[in-house]
């Protein structure tokens, strides 16, 4: 049992719970091994702590549960009441970047000029126009002369 340590054991579970034999088995093994011998009484010392620990109880201090209970009580009574610095601070931020929106929109709307649409002098009609308002074109048109006329290049029966 030299070669064979029983840390492995010590640590897979608590000394509370070993079987009897596996505890005759480290009686056994501790009295020839040095190392051994200090693992395991760390971990019966480390049982005895943790038990002491988990035996002991604690009392809340006087008055703990009335001080409480106030508590609970005033954030009641704060949440309660409506107040218009509350509800601002919660959608404050929506709010004014709203507003922001608003007003750059109205200041785009109003104040800045139109800009004017330059007609192209080189064609008579638009590519919209032609395109759209194919009722006003004469029905002799080709597909020639109508691409001629939104592109603007020059017509090869044309010439």
């Amino acid at each position: 049992m030299k070669n064979q340590h029983i840390i492995n054991l010590i640590e897979d579970s608590s000394t509370g719970s070993l079987t009897e034999a596996n505890l005759k088995a480290i009686q056994a093994h501790v009295g020839e091994c040095s190392d051994c011998r200090l693992a395991f009484q760390a971990a019966q010392v480390s049982h005895a702590l943790i038990k002491e620990h988990a035996a002991a109880e604690f009392a809340p201090p006087p008055f703990f549960h009335t001080r409480v209970l106030a508590s609970l009580r005033e954030r009641q009574a704060a949440d309660e009441s409506w107040s218009f610095a509350r509800l601002w601070r919660a959608a404050g931020v929506l709010a004014s970047s709203m507003v922001a929106t608003f007003a750059v929109l109205a200041v785009l709307t109003f104040a800045v000029p139109e800009t004017q649409q330059v007609s192209s002098l080189n064609n008579v009609y638009s590519a919209e126009e032609v395109i759209l308002n194919q009722s006003s074109q004469p029905d002799d048109e080709s597909d020639v002369q109508l691409l001629t006329t939104i592109y603007g290049g020059e017509d090869e029966s044309s010439k």
